[in-house]
């Protein structure tokens, strides 16, 4: 790719990492609010997911802004080194967390109440995401970029668990199936951990 093009793509990535971060912050407030007002835990798991996204999105825009500012090579690949493991990291610390506080949630059998304050946070990131996920995978190809690839990765499992959250509110609430909450947020952590191996092996051999 010439150096002009190159330079073209990384400014729209680095402000697309800037919203990212932006919006996930609003994510962060609105879901943790949201998910100790209703006792759901897949909502606070949801919001922690959101709060390790603001870290990887202002850890990429970093590793972007450096090269668009032309710092040398090593320094730039330093900065994708530690881009993938906060990423792998990210993965990790919000897998243990969510284990942790959904099996407590089914071992005390603890219902989950309707919050329509989460339910429209998930309906907007519904929309949000899939827009985030497209743009982060064009630039992170054009581009050769391992990092914002597993970030789009990232934002995925972020999806993912917001359909699986949606779901387990709404069978909570019409279904009145308890269990439905806490086993949601179960269904992120296998794939969380898979990306947490997969972005901390890229950094490894970097």
């Amino acid at each position: 790719m010439p150096d002009k093009q190159r330079t073209q793509t990384l400014q729209k990535a680095e402000r697309l990492q800037k919203y990212n971060a932006l919006y996930d912050a609003v994510e962060v407030g609105v879901s943790l609010t949201a998910g100790f007002t209703s006792g759901s835990a897949a909502l606070i798991g949801w919001g922690l997911d959101s709060t390790i996204e603001v870290i990887s999105a202002s850890t990429l825009w970093w590793r972007l802004h450096g090269e668009i500012k032309d710092i040398p090579d090593e320094k730039v690949h330093q900065r994708e080194k530690i881009t993938l493991y906060v990423i792998a990291a990210s993965f990790l610390i919000v897998s243990c967390f969510i284990t942790y506080d959904s099996v407590n949630k089914l071992i005390n059998q603890e219902t989950a109440n309707w919050s329509t304050l989460g339910i429209i946070i998930l309906c907007v990131s519904l929309v949000v995401n899939p827009i985030l996920i497209h743009y982060k995978r064009k630039y992170g190809k054009k581009l050769n970029s391992e990092e914002l690839i597993a970030d789009s990765k990232d934002t995925f499992i972020c999806l993912y668990q917001t359909v699986a959250v949606l779901g387990g509110l709404l069978a909570v609430r019409f279904l009145d199936l308890w269990w439905a909450d806490p086993v949601a947020a179960l269904l992120i952590v296998p794939y969380a951990l898979k990306e947490c191996y997969e972005a901390f092996r890229k950094a490894r051999v970097k």
